[in-house]
């Protein structure tokens, strides 16, 4: 291992690289001011190398023998180990700038107001923190957001990103909508008024929609498309008497965006509070899922049918 890591501009000195220049300097061996400094020839090999850290009682030793100060040494230390995150950060961003362009971030500058940037770093910085994750590479983990009724392994990496970004836009607009704890009853009492809004204009059932959940524990959120997110709908449980139910704004004007609701309503009703249901524009369920997509399904189209 050597005692200079470097990547692109970044240069990270070990404290064993200075260590080494004093030895040559002083024209001795390794051994020899191993002794001198009381210490194992062993350890000094390793920290000269840059195997091993500065510890406090060798700064405490290296400072009355160098005629220096304990605060030299660990500052050193505390450098290096401040580089070797500069250059993970780095590497981390290089390795996420393929994902950054998968995702549409005007989208985020629109929506959730993030800063317009032409640098992928700070693009990549930006999403993280909205997102809350550390490393965009994280959309991509197979229990990212609990876990999914579609087998991701099925659909192109560019659409499990988008849409996980997505669901994780809606939950955070969520969090500024108030809502009542959950009650299914509440819920199933307002089906009625709901399914006779699918004759209203966006602008007249909107704001009652909002309200008649809100009030059941739903926080509705309604979304512009992310491109290559491919998602209708989504049902996230963000606490057991909390639900966030959102839909993609761009079917609001047609009978496609009604049975989107009413699907996910009914995956509202099944409460599997561990479960982040996503309705995709093409689905590719697992086994063990498709008797809730089909219930949910039917009660979509019984809802329908019965207007």
């Amino acid at each position: 291992m050597s005692n200079v890591t470097e990547y692109k501009k970044i240069t990270a000195f070990h404290p064993g690289y200075y260590i080494a220049d004093i030895i040559d300097d002083m024209g001795i061996t390794q051994a020899e001011f191993a002794t001198r400094v009381g210490t194992n020839v062993k350890t000094l090999s390793y920290l000269v190398n840059g195997q091993a850290n500065i510890t406090n009682d060798l700064a405490k030793k290296l400072s009355v023998m160098l005629g220096t100060s304990e605060k030299v040494w660990l500052e050193l230390q505390c450098t290096y180990d401040q580089q070797l995150i500069e250059i993970q950060k780095a590497k981390d961003f290089d390795e996420q700038t393929r994902l950054a362009r998968l995702i549409d971030y005007k989208y985020f500058i629109e929506v959730a107001g993030l800063e317009a940037t032409k640098s992928n770093n700070e693009k990549i910085t930006n999403l993280c923190k909205y997102l809350k994750v550390a490393d965009l590479r994280i959309l991509l983990s197979s229990d990212f957001l609990v876990n999914y009724q579609t087998d991701v392994n099925t659909i192109e990496e560019k659409n499990v990103i988008n849409s996980r970004a997505w669901v994780q836009t809606a939950i955070n607009i969520s969090s500024k909508i108030e809502t009542k704890p959950y009650n299914a009853q509440k819920l199933k009492s307002v089906l009625p008024e709901i399914k006779k809004m699918t004759t209203q204009k966006p602008e007249t059932f909107v704001p009652r929609l909002e309200k008649l959940l809100a009030e059941s524990g739903i926080a509705f959120v309604l979304l512009p498309n992310l491109k290559n997110s491919g998602v209708n709908g989504a049902v996230k449980w963000v606490k057991d008497d909390r639900v966030v139910l959102a839909m993609n704004e761009k079917s609001l004007k047609s009978e496609s965006f009604w049975f989107s609701l009413f699907h996910e309503i009914k995956h509202v009703l099944q409460r599997k509070v561990k479960t982040t249901f996503i309705s995709y524009s093409e689905e590719k369920m697992i086994e063990e899922n498709k008797r809730l997509e089909e219930e949910a399904d039917r009660f979509a189209a019984n809802c329908l049918i019965t207007v």
